[in-house]
């Protein structure tokens, strides 16, 4: 998996190792020097020789009450995961990416951003919101685990090969980005090295591994040639002139065209690409970045970029 990369082997490198005392006493950050550039190992949060370890992580700056206030109405009493989603679920899933950048990278704006941006794509995919909801539409964030009535079981024979349906398995939507179809769920599996192939209910019975899937599909590209939603949202990805043609430019837009694909871009400004853009700026203003950092409509939106991979090909999330 891509964040297996951020290790280092030293071999003959001259290293340079420093311990340096955090102000939380429970955290050593411990420091080394590789050939000139700065690591660092944080311990439990951001664990594993790296260069984003150095920098603020996520604990730093987005805590409990800042998730309380996202999503205020996900343990009320008419919700349907109550009791399951929690801060320290977050982090704990979190801190496996850390190490690789999630809610790592830049500057401590950007990095809030990230996480207002990842977050905003949660909350809009599990809300049970609605215009006249108590709190307003965008506060029921994580109100749902799982699909409520499934239309259908989610095999796609197709994949028998690689991704088998599992005698009695469903694949319908769970988690907080939700993941369909046995493909999607075998995938996931494996790099989250447990058996959701054969035992997709694990999503919806375990709130760090839910997000865990969330934060690997935002960290990994749908295809090898294609960026991921991380590297889209934080600027590492540089478009093609291609990319240029078909409008996709680095920013909020255009992870949602990674992670839906033309369900929700290239429509114009359709609803169900707004209520997503919607709890981002509400989330940036609940994290006090203020929804002027979001940038002009062009990064904001995707009404009108080409879809990277075509709905009769896609394995977004939301297919």
């Amino acid at each position: 998996m891509k964040g297996r990369d951020i290790v280092v082997v030293l071999g003959l490198m001259l290293v340079v190792v420093a311990n340096v005392a955090e102000c939380d006493a429970d955290t050593v950050t411990k420091v080394k020097t590789v050939n000139g550039k700065k690591m660092c190992d944080k311990g439990w949060e951001c664990k594993g020789w790296s260069i984003y370890c150095c920098n603020e992580t996520i604990t730093d700056y987005f805590q409990t009450y800042q998730f309380e206030n996202l999503f205020s109405k996900r343990n009320s009493p008419v919700a349907h995961a109550v009791g399951f989603w929690d801060y320290q679920s977050f982090i704990t899933a979190a801190a496996i990416y850390e190490p690789i950048g999630f809610g790592t990278t830049g500057l401590k704006v950007l990095k809030m951003k990230e996480i207002a941006a990842f977050l905003a794509h949660v909350g809009s995919k599990t809300s049970c919101g609605y215009g006249v909801a108590t709190g307003g539409p965008l506060a029921w964030g994580l109100c749902f685990n799982k699909e409520m009535s499934p239309s259908q079981s989610y095999c796609d024979d197709s994949y028998k090969f690689t991704y088998p349906c599992a005698p009695g398995a469903e694949y319908y939507g769970r988690g907080a980005l939700p993941i369909y179809w046995n493909y999607n769920y075998g995938a996931a599996g494996e790099a989250l090295k447990a058996d959701l192939l054969n035992h997709p209910e694990y999503i919806e019975q375990n709130a760090t591994l839910a997000f865990q899937a969330a934060i690997w599909r935002w960290m990994t590209p749908i295809k090898k040639s294609q960026p991921s939603a991380h590297d889209a949202f934080i600027g590492n990805w540089k478009p093609t002139k291609n990319d240029t043609l078909a409008k996709r430019v680095p920013g909020f837009g255009t992870t949602m065209n990674i992670l839906y694909g033309d369900f929700v871009c290239g429509k114009g400004d359709i609803d169900s690409m707004n209520i997503i853009i919607s709890h981002y700026l509400y989330y940036l203003d609940l994290m006090g970045v203020g929804r002027e950092e979001a940038g002009p409509h062009e990064v904001l939106s995707c009404a009108e970029q080409v879809s990277f991979n075509p709905s009769s090909s896609t394995t977004t999330a939301s297919s």
